[in-house]
């Protein structure tokens, strides 16, 4: 799996349809579509943007979308795509051959509102599309519960590929070898949790990428929750110590760029997980969540330029994305380009 720094083809998403991710009233709703709708734009000034959308919900993606956005029909009953879509590889050994590896998807290890018999089939629709070879897994997984540096470190959290939600039978032994097989990862740094909010019921238990991206090998950013009236603020700092510690595939360990969290602590659910570690990489840029706070999101933006130099960061407010359960990353998947 190259890096997501490294070019794209285009990048995927899934439109809303009917489904948990909606909300409960009708200005929640139109909320979740319009926030889809800008960071498809937002993402569409970089490349090319290719959306999965529900038969039922094309002429809304139509009116939404417009000519910009390249629209698949096709039944869905998520809209995460980075979770229920497929991760794409390369073939070193055959060059420009386009891999997509078809995790299990259980709707995030089964809870009683998930829905995944229609999105469960959706990487094989994208592999497909794409024009990739599908490498099949038996592994349950979800994109947004890894991160890669293209050079042969995964980074994994117990709580989701040990989850017996998700693979009762699994150890990290097996993992390690199944992210080999598929990823190509030579070594796999275990993050033992996620935040905190990620455990509560339309949580992930603890997805990766919301707390530590590779930005570049050997090199981490880390969301860093400076209040410590935050439960958080101790799970970052222990995520720090034990990465500060770890080494990646090439035996360098880690530079860890801390990125501060907003402000705000609550929401009317109670401890808020906004994160700016949840950003999509595209080509030449950004797309950054924003959290309505003027300074912090100028803050996160000038981070994330430091980061990836020679790109520019672009902030759309993620906020009605967070309501649903994740963030940018979240319903994004990038298709790396391939060469001959």
């Amino acid at each position: 799996m190259p890096s997501e720094t490294d070019p794209h083809e285009r990048t995927w998403m899934a439109f809303p349809c009917e489904g948990p991710a909606l909300g409960g009233d009708a200005a929640s709703r139109e909320l979740t579509y319009a926030t889809w709708a800008a960071v498809a734009h937002a993402t569409a000034e970089f490349e090319t943007v290719s959306m999965l959308v529900d038969p039922t919900e094309m002429a809304r993606a139509r009116r939404m979308l417009g000519s910009e956005i390249e629209l698949f029909e096709t039944p869905i009953d998520e809209c995460w795509m980075r979770d229920h879509g497929p991760t794409f590889v390369i073939d070193d050994d055959r060059p420009g051959v386009l891999g997509a590896v078809d995790w299990v998807f259980n709707g995030w290890g089964a809870p009683s509102w998930a829905r995944w018999e229609k999105s469960g089939k959706n990487a094989r629709f994208v592999a497909e599309a794409a024009g990739a070879e599908l490498v099949s897994s038996m592994m349950v997984n979800e994109g947004g519960g890894i991160h890669v540096d293209g050079e042969g470190t995964v980074l994994l959290t117990e709580t989701v590929q040990l989850d017996p939600r998700r693979n009762p039978y699994a150890d990290k032994e097996r993992v390690e070898a199944e992210m080999a097989r598929t990823l190509g990862a030579a070594k796999a740094v275990w993050l033992p949790r996620g935040l905190t909010r990620d455990y509560e019921d339309y949580g992930t238990s603890g997805h990766v990428d919301i707390v530590a991206t590779i930005t570049a090998p050997g090199k981490l950013l880390l969301h860093s929750q400076l209040n410590p009236e935050h439960p958080d603020h101790q799970v970052t700092r222990d995520l720090h110590a034990l990465l500060s510690a770890a080494t990646d595939a090439a035996g360098r360990r880690f530079e860890i760029t801390e990125l501060p969290a907003p402000e705000v602590l609550r929401d009317e659910e109670g401890f808020v997980d906004y994160s700016y570690v949840n950003h999509l990489v595209v080509n030449g840029g950004i797309i950054a969540c924003g959290f309505g706070e003027k300074e912090a999101d100028a803050r996160a933006r000038e981070i994330l330029e430091a980061a990836y130099p020679g790109r520019r960061a672009v902030t759309v407010d993620a906020r009605p994305i967070y309501a649903d359960g994740g963030g940018i990353h979240c319903i994004t998947q990038q298709q790396p380009k391939v060469t001959a």
